[in-house]
């Protein structure tokens, strides 16, 4: 019988960003604040959403869901990058990685379903008024979220573990019906939606309805704009680049920059939201 060298990966080096121990400090005091200002500024929307019930509306239950996945979503992967950063070492171990994989997909899933739900929302609340008050109730839309989650948990680990088998054709055939159920239908769902949308508003005789709803549908669009915009920058930049120091730094901005934008478009862009958020500092600061 002839001797086989079996080898078991334990672990796993990571890039980096950079060598330079100046610039290590520099970036993780930048990606500390990043992720610090990004989890603030999700947690005051949920905050202010659920303190305010003139906020409990499918709208803003959806975006308060989008809010808490943004938290979760840089939760994967910005603590280990800065322990990392921190302790000078890029190892991550085999269970650590999958974990770490699994969890990622889940919430990018999840950010793109819950954006296609919202675009959808407000393409009933525009163009279809009367049967969306009778259709859309708290209850259906607790609903929708509760089994996008179930499917996300699950459709994501069925993946981690073809992964984990490394089973290049059955991971290759997932991989395009993976990318086709949740990407790209996805995408296809949102400018449908507000391609339906702007016709409607076009069609819209008041001034003052046509700018408020355009309004609001501005904060969704910068934030699809966002996800998709960055999603499609590490995609070439990882394919057509072939350089691994812009393709990191075009998954720092999908995995950090865009998460923590998100409260600043929602905010600034949104009378309710602003007046929900100012009512809640200063609730907070009187019982200080």
């Amino acid at each position: 019988m002839e001797a086989e060298n079996h080898t078991i990966l334990s672990q796993f080096f990571l890039l980096g960003i950079s060598e330079d121990p100046e610039l290590q400090a520099i970036l993780f005091r930048l990606f500390l604040s990043m992720y610090l200002v990004t989890v603030l500024g999700n947690l005051l929307i949920i905050l202010a959403i659920s303190s305010d019930s003139h906020l409990h509306t499918p709208m803003y239950f959806f975006l308060c869901n989008l809010s808490l996945i943004d938290i979760c979503f840089i939760s994967t992967i910005i603590p280990k990058m800065l322990v990392n950063i921190h302790a000078h070492s890029k190892e991550i171990s085999y269970l650590e990685c999958l974990t770490q994989v699994y969890l990622f997909m889940i919430f990018v899933r999840m950010d793109n379903v819950l954006l296609t739900i919202m675009a959808h929302d407000r393409f009933g609340v525009i163009c279809c008024p009367l049967k969306y008050t009778v259709i859309v109730i708290s209850q259906l839309c607790v609903l929708l979220v509760l089994i996008s989650w179930i499917l996300m948990f699950w459709f994501s680990l069925i993946l981690t573990l073809l992964v984990g088998r490394s089973d290049a054709l059955i991971d290759i055939i997932f991989l395009y019906v993976s990318t086709a159920l949740l990407v790209v239908f996805p995408v296809a769902g949102i400018l449908y939606s507000y391609s339906q949308i702007v016709s409607s508003l076009m069609k819209m005789s008041s001034s003052v309805s046509k700018y408020k709803e355009f309004f609001t549908c501005g904060s969704d669009l910068c934030v699809v704009s966002l996800l998709y915009g960055t999603g499609l920058g590490v995609y070439l930049s990882s394919a057509v680049a072939h350089c691994s120091q812009r393709s990191t730094i075009a998954s720092v901005m999908y995995t950090l920059v865009t998460p923590m934008l998100n409260p600043f478009v929602y905010s600034l862009r949104n009378k309710d939201e602003n007046r929900a958020l100012g009512s809640l500092l200063s609730r907070a600061t009187s019982c200080l």
